[in-house]
């Protein structure tokens, strides 16, 4: 594993150890390859890389139709928790998965703040 990939799984080790309410967490690709994940073994990492392109693709072209500016992030609530999608930089997704009973605001407040870290990395 290189260095930048060890980096980027010790913040999302960090981000899950610190933050109540995440799950798992990983760092994929916009085209659906995993850079990095955290992910419990049940969990099969390549199948969150690829469903997050799919999301992402789906949402940029609603923006498209529905012009509502740039993408932001993508929340989905679901019986059992959440899945939410971030940017991290120009070609990484930051994708959550969250427990249902989480502080979304605090969710949502750190996943900006470790996508920016995540978009630092990368960049260097």
């Amino acid at each position: 594993m290189s260095a930048t990939a060890k980096n980027l799984q010790e913040l999302l080790r960090q981000m899950e150890s610190t933050t109540p309410g995440i799950e798992a967490s990983a760092i994929v690709t916009a085209q659906g390859l995993p850079i990095v994940a955290a992910m419990p073994q049940t969990i099969n990492e390549a199948i969150v890389a690829a469903m997050t392109a799919a999301l992402l693709g789906v949402a940029e072209r609603a923006l498209t139709e529905l012009p509502r500016g740039k993408l932001q992030q993508i929340t989905i609530e679901a019986e059992n928790g959440y899945i939410i999608l971030k940017g991290a930089g120009p070609n990484a997704i930051l994708t959550s998965l969250v427990k249902k009973s989480a502080n979304l605001g605090m969710i949502f407040l750190v996943m900006k703040r470790y996508s920016s870290q995540i978009e630092s990395i990368l960049q260097s």
